[in-house]
């Protein structure tokens, strides 16, 4: 190789690498600013709203050889 194409190929190089690391600060930053937003609360269906943590609810099960014993307890996060 002679000088020219050495050089060409540095300087190419060092444009990726610079790019590269321009992506993951941008890519870096816009993240963080994601988990600095607010997370958007779920909405409750109306017929639970009554409904608190931890309380049993009555479940009717679909299949007959079913053993548990029909308890489901709720849990909201």
């Amino acid at each position: 190789m002679n000088e020219f194409t050495l050089l060409l190929y540095f300087i190419m190089f060092a444009v990726v690498v610079g790019m590269t690391f321009a992506f993951m600060y941008s890519m870096m930053k816009s993240t963080l600013r994601e988990f600095d937003k607010p997370r958007p609360t779920r909405n409750i269906h109306p017929e639970m709203r009554d409904v608190k943590s931890g309380e049993s609810l009555l479940v009717f099960p679909t299949k007959e050889d079913d053993d548990d014993d029909g308890d489901v307890i709720i849990v909201r996060k």
